[in-house]
């Protein structure tokens, strides 16, 4: 009996290993796509939160030993990756950024259930799915984008020292390309005529970004 004992204990640190290794490396590729397009949620995060969620889901279930609901402890990790990914949202003058960010967090915990629950085929599927959504579909997105949507806008800010790049920055921050950026004095006012380019949501975030800027006066467009 014990030798038996003995020997699911050495089968379940092997399978547990197994998925902890497997773990790191869905995290970790997710997680280094996200480090290169610089995202606030990156390498080592992707791969904290897969390892956690599968270890958390493999306990679950061993720790049950068939006399409880062996999802008791997995289901406490959705409200906690619900935590995490809050966190990585941002809301800045009407401009709203992190929800990719976010979104992967999630799927990569569901992909740490996935391995702790032995679904090892699925896990693995579910990383190649994400990965061609993040890279694939994100530099098509990028490419529709830039050739969806062009705005002229003439800005009236004020004439303090950092307003020019403050607004920069916001319309940058935003993921807009700037096609043009001229500032000129007119009498009290600093004027900024700029073209900008890419998808319509990005546009109305931008405007509405700027116009809650304390330095801007008013904003139209030049067309």
């Amino acid at each position: 009996m014990a030798q038996m004992l003995s020997q699911m204990v050495e089968v379940f640190h092997l399978q547990l290993l197994l998925q902890l290794g497997l773990a790191t490396l869905c995290g970790g590729w997710i997680g280094l796509e996200r480090e290169l397009s610089g995202k606030p949620a990156g390498l080592r995060t992707n791969i904290l939160i897969c390892v956690g969620a599968t270890l958390f889901t493999s306990l679950s279930v061993a720790l049950s030993l068939g006399r409880g609901d062996p999802a008791r402890i997995a289901a406490q990790i959705l409200p906690g990756v619900g935590f995490i990914g809050a966190g990585t949202i941002l809301h800045t003058r009407g401009s709203v950024s992190g929800l990719t960010s976010a979104a992967t967090i999630w799927v990569v915990s569901a992909i740490g259930m996935a391995l702790g629950g032995g679904a090892y085929v699925e896990a693995l599927g579910a990383t190649l799915l994400v990965m061609l959504v993040l890279w694939g579909l994100g530099r098509l997105e990028g490419f529709v984008g830039r050739r969806a949507t062009r705005t002229a806008l003439v800005i009236h800010a004020r004439p303090e020292p950092m307003a020019l790049d403050d607004l920069e920055a916001l319309v940058r921050r935003a993921g807009l390309d700037i096609d043009r950026w001229n500032s000129r004095r007119e009498n009290v006012d600093l004027v900024i005529e700029c073209d900008l380019r890419g998808p319509k949501r990005l546009h109305d975030e931008v405007m509405l970004g700027l116009l809650h800027h304390p330095m801007v006066r008013a904003i139209s467009t030049g067309e």
